[in-house]
């Protein structure tokens, strides 16, 4: 098949201002336990990096999600029926969802969302080209704020929230039910979410997902800070900094920390920041669930769990929730 002729897209961008992102930056470094968004990851630079991390043989998530929808991407379509309106939270390059894309019967559109104004912006253009007759509306915004889905030439007859890969896991319990809320107002009566889990396993199968050999998940920690002083002007300085990534057992997570390998300061806005040595800016978290715990938090918000497929190890899975 010919490569795909990109061509311009409208972009309805409620993406975070830089106001907004200095205001988090400086809230998360005052607090005991710094800490930045990791929402902030993802500058056009950042989401190269997480395409790249995605590829690694350590980082089991993607290739597993993948033979998932491999093998039962044509199930999960027939689940949703035709005439549905595919809305993606966090949509990155769309890999997966062009799996899901390929088995759907007569969607309405494809609405990817995500925070990357470039990222998004390129590969909603490739993706408008590849499906000619699929409207694509994409959509720059933080999608733990509620938005206006937009207009599609047909009216869908439901409304599917996508959400692949282990970005659940990236939010504490009160703010992944927050969330869960959220794609429930998305969906509206009779809608879906279709939505990617990373389960529990082995502790050193996931701390080699965090710490790779190649560095590219190092490289993608740092580049949190190189964003943060681009565009705010800060002067961290990444020598003196470390990836690290342990898993909280306690928690049940993967913990993403900068580790400080000196006693320095930071500036930022005019606020300085002072880092004791061996002191952590905590950047991520990555929980992995239990199907059970997890789906008693999507009935608490008006889901109600309709299939889960698995890989044979059962590391992963992708579940069905209908809107009730």
């Amino acid at each position: 098949m010919d490569t795909p002729t990109a061509t311009a897209l409208p972009l309805q961008d409620l993406g975070p201002s830089q106001q907004q992102f200095l205001k988090d930056v400086l809230h998360g470094l005052s607090q005991p336990q710094k800490s930045i968004p990791s929402k902030y990851f993802y500058d056009e630079q950042g989401s190269r990096l997480f395409d790249a991390i995605c590829d690694l043989p350590e980082y089991y998530p993607t290739r597993t999600e993948l033979a998932i929808m491999r093998e039962y991407a044509a199930d999960m379509a027939a689940g949703i029926g035709p005439g549905a309106l595919l809305v993606e939270l966090g949509s990155g390059s769309s890999v997966k969802t062009r799996m899901l894309l390929d088995e759907l019967e007569s969607p309405a559109g494809y609405v990817p969302v995500d925070i990357s104004r470039e990222h998004l912006a390129r590969a909603a253009q490739t993706l408008d080209a590849t499906y000619p007759t699929l409207p694509v509306l994409p959509v720059c915004a933080d999608f733990l704020q509620a938005f206006e889905l937009p207009t599609t030439p047909t009216t869908p007859r439901r409304v599917v929230v996508y959400f692949p890969g282990s970005t659940m896991g990236n939010f504490e319990r009160a703010t992944a039910l927050r969330l869960l809320k959220l794609m429930r107002q998305l969906a509206g009566n009779g809608g879906m979410l279709l939505i990617g889990l990373d389960l529990k396993k082995d502790v050193a199968v996931l701390e080699r997902a965090y710490n790779d050999a190649q560095g590219v998940t190092a490289t993608f920690n740092f580049n949190l800070l190189t964003h943060v002083n681009r565009e705010l002007e800060a002067d961290f300085d990444l020598d003196g900094f470390r990836h690290r990534a342990v898993y909280n057992s306690e928690h049940g997570r993967v913990e993403m920390h900068l580790l400080s390998t000196r006693s320095q300061s930071v500036g930022i806005a005019g606020q300085q920041f002072a880092f004791a040595a061996g002191e952590t800016i905590h950047t991520e978290n990555s929980y992995k669930y239990r199907a059970d715990v997890f789906a008693e938090m999507a009935a608490s918000t008006g889901f109600a769990g309709d299939h889960c497929w698995h890989d044979a190890q059962r590391w992963f899975a992708v579940w069905s929730f209908r809107a009730v």
